[in-house]
């Protein structure tokens, strides 16, 4: 029972750890049309419609941003930018009072599980919990019911709904987080084997 326990915490913290730097550092995971172009993370999306919508401050969010500015640059051999240049540069805009669109409302499920992968992935530091991997899987039910039922998106346009590989295994560390269900596997496969060394 002891390491069953022990074992869960540990892969529940890496995988709440290593799903936090999928999402703070912007992995590319998705790519939706969004108020700012094009987003390609829960990050991007949380963050456009809060700088929009200004319902945080957008220092705040732009500092947020940040880390995955200097993953990018890491990544494609490029300067790294500074806090100063960066907020400067920051290409989202900020609408006041901007109105919903029809857009928005398409895509709800992408836009409210961005928010919950978001909030998981800075809860599962503190505790881990099931909030991150329903948010998961909310963006993934969104993006899935938009390509195969907006028939007319033209994937050639650059605007085409698309779900990267790396969304899957953000899904995969967003369930592994919840150390509970890691828990209740351990128990129930070593009550198998228990049952297998008896029948034998």
């Amino acid at each position: 029972m002891g390491s069953s326990t022990k074992w869960a915490t540990t892969i529940s913290t890496i995988s709440s750890s290593l799903y936090f730097l999928l999402i703070i550092l912007q992995i590319p995971l998705f790519r939706v049309p969004c108020r700012t172009g094009i987003c390609r993370g829960p990050l991007e999306v949380t963050a456009s419609h809060l700088i929009a919508t200004e319902l945080f401050p957008s220092a705040a969010v732009k500092t947020v941003l940040y880390p995955g500015a200097i993953a990018h640059a890491f990544f494609n051999n490029k300067a790294i930018p500074t806090y100063h240049h960066f907020k400067k540069s920051f290409t989202f805009v900020s609408f006041k009072s901007a109105p919903v669109t029809f857009d928005d409302l398409q895509r709800l499920e992408v836009l409210a599980g961005s928010y919950l992968s978001v909030a998981g992935a800075f809860a599962c530091l503190i505790k881990p919990g099931r909030m991150s991997f329903f948010g998961t899987l909310l963006v993934m039910w969104g993006l899935a019911r938009e390509m195969f039922l907006r028939k007319s998106t033209n994937i050639y346009s650059g605007k085409a709904v698309l779900i990267h590989p790396a969304m899957f295994i953000a899904l995969v560390f967003a369930f592994l987080s919840i150390r509970r269900d890691i828990r209740k596997i351990f128990r129930s496969s070593k009550s198998r084997s228990v049952m297998k060394a008896k029948l034998v």
